[in-house]
């Protein structure tokens, strides 16, 4: 049995000393951001530095004398999260070189550092025709008991021409468990939509039925005729197939969400109403770019909206807007905690993973109290000069 050699021992330390120091080390408030809605951190939450060494290297000397990287981590994003048993659980879309993307489940005891991920990746059980790729799960539990993760499930489009390696099929993939380690695979939700992407599940039941929502496509990347953010009812979870889907969000010419948009996590309930964050995206001579909106919705009629700000609530700033997918952030994942708290996991440009806190009261007075979108510059510029004459009645006095 061939001995480790001294670079070996040498650089296993280090690699051993720098993950531990990531692990432990402190995020802090940025103090060089400040818009009184949310709190900015100055460190990433997750980022493939994060991920277990031996989920990458092999460590055994035999078979790996000079320590190379063997399954290597290109991206942590795009995580769901809950609370659970008193800590703070994400689930990480995790991918690898490959381009294969996995979950795994990752705890914290305060949401904003100390990440650690389980010891195993999660085993999804794969249908009958198998899943080429896996992302972006939504964890809600829902009233009936069960935790169900809803994520996009990828296959090659079978239609597709023997020279054409880009064309795609995504649906809504349904998972779902009593203890976030042993994971039931569902069939794939059915729709009457061509393609499915950000299906989430309303974390309550609607006029006795299971209400999602849903973003309805024409193709893998466009959305052709899909007017926005869907909704529809299903009576069972088990075989979910749904009735017609109604938009409640539409997609509007010139604005952040002109191109296309969809729900982000599970809303939450407050006693205004629940609460939604969504990600929107409009088209730029740069490429997509993709930000993040609230809305809130009625609490007996979930698909009626009652108040929308205009404009982005988090977009990409300074390194956020630079990775994989540059100028991009994306979120299916936040925790609302008994004291009020909101933590808002958000991915930056399709690359590692960030939080943002704020409060229930905070949000649900930038939603309400904000302007809505007027639709026209004219109409901006008379909302400014409002608020320009407010604060000069006020600072006047």
């Amino acid at each position: 049995m061939p001995k480790a050699t001294p670079a070996f021992t040498r650089n296993l330390a280090s690699l051993r000393k720098r993950h531990g120091e990531l692990l432990t080390h402190k995020n802090k408030i940025d103090k060089d951001w400040f818009n009184g809605v949310y709190e900015r951190y100055e460190n990433p939450v997750i980022t493939p530095d994060h991920v277990p060494l031996e989920w990458r290297y092999d460590l055994n000397p035999a078979s790996n004398p000079f320590l190379l990287e063997r399954l290597g981590i290109n991206a942590t994003l795009n995580a769901g999260a809950i609370e659970w048993k008193g800590k703070i659980l994400v689930c990480v879309r995790v991918e690898g070189w490959d381009r294969k993307s996995f979950f795994a489940i990752a705890e914290s005891k305060t949401g904003l550092d100390g990440f650690t991920f389980w010891e195993k990746p999660c085993v999804i059980p794969e249908t009958k025709n198998p899943d080429t790729n896996v992302y972006d799960m939504r964890l809600v539990k829902h009233e009936d008991g069960w935790v169900y993760g809803l994520f996009c499930t990828e296959r090659r489009d079978p239609k597709a021409k023997p020279g054409d390696q880009s064309s795609a099929v995504a649906q809504c993939g349904l998972v779902r468990t009593k203890d976030l380690k042993n994971w039931e695979r569902l069939p794939d939700i059915k729709t009457p939509s061509a393609q499915q992407r950000n299906v989430v599940l309303h974390p309550e039941f609607v006029d006795g039925k299971y209400a999602l929502y849903t973003r309805p496509q024409d193709g893998f990347i466009d959305t052709g005729s899909g007017g926005g953010i869907g909704w529809a009812l299903c009576k069972t979870m088990e075989k979910a197939s749904t009735g017609p889907e109604t938009i409640i969000d539409k997609r509007v010419y010139h604005t952040i969400s002109e191109l296309k948009n969809g729900q982000g996590p599970a809303p939450i309930k407050t006693k205004e109403g629940w609460l939604h964050l969504a990600h929107g995206v409009r088209n730029t001579a740069a490429g997509l770019r993709y930000v993040l909106y609230l809305f809130l919705t009625n609490l007996k009629d979930p698909t009626r909206i009652i108040a929308k700000p205009q404009g982005y609530f988090i977009a990409p700033i300074g390194a956020e807007r630079v990775g994989d997918v540059s100028n991009v952030v994306f979120s299916n994942g936040w925790v609302a905690k008994k004291d009020g708290t909101v933590l808002i996991y958000y991915a930056s440009s399709d690359t590692r993973l960030h939080v943002a806190t704020s409060s229930i009261k905070r949000l649900l007075d930038y939603v309400k109290d904000t302007p809505a979108d007027g639709l026209r510059s004219a109409v901006s510029v008379q909302q400014r000069i409002a608020l320009i004459n407010a604060n000069r009645a006020f600072t006047s006095k």
